[in-house]
């Protein structure tokens, strides 16, 4: 049997098997980690299981990711990439919209997966993208902003610095008991005049 095959569900005689190429590989190999990281830690991850429910050998595994670190970032670079775009704003809104919009997604993302959020982004020393962690992420999000508000690129270090208080904020507030909570109306447009306020500043 080529190791490179995927076993579908059915009885063994009814089984049949599919190729697939390289990237499909890939891709199927790293939705499996996001599926599992929803319920553990990057550094609680098994290859073995990984490669066990994608039908191949642990070697053959590492034929897509030379090693497990390698694994590793592509995992968390995936499930970044996926909050940066639950958060992103809709295209080609008014600037005031776009900026409402990144505050209440980027809340609504953080508490509906708060401790994947938290694993994600401060769980492991393996947690990187190229080798440059949370900055980067951060950075990424700030960058978008920047454009989406039509800011200028000279004030990218200020929404970076913004959107670092605008994740704490967002932690704190979910992890505030619901009654206890401020109203989200309200995170979202402090959180709005506090940009406002440090880009004046």
């Amino acid at each position: 049997m080529d190791a490179d095959h995927t076993a579908q569900s059915g009885p063994p005689a009814a089984r049949t098997r599919t190729r697939l190429s390289q990237d499909e590989r890939r891709r199927q190999l790293l939705g499996i980690g996001l599926r599992m990281l929803v319920e553990k830690p990057i550094q609680d991850l098994s290859l073995d299981a990984v490669a066990a429910e994608a039908g191949i050998s642990r070697g053959l595994l590492f034929h897509y990711f030379p090693t497990k670190t390698d694994y590793y970032d592509a995992v968390v670079g995936a499930a970044l990439r996926r909050v940066l775009r639950n958060i992103s704003p809709d295209p080609d809104v008014a600037a005031d919209l776009a900026l409402r919009q990144f505050v209440e997604r980027f809340y609504a993302q953080v508490d509906r997966r708060r401790e994947f959020y938290l694993a994600l982004v401060f769980g492991s020393d393996a947690i990187s993208i190229g080798g440059e962690g949370v900055e980067s992420h951060r950075m990424t999000v700030a960058h978008r902003v920047v454009d989406a508000v039509g800011l200028e690129p000279a004030t990218t270090p200020v929404v970076h610095g913004w959107t670092a208080y605008v994740e704490d904020r967002a932690l704190l507030w979910s992890g505030t008991a619901a009654a206890e909570r401020v109203p989200l109306a309200d995170e979202v447009a402090h959180c709005c005049r506090a940009l406002t306020a440090l880009l004046a500043a």
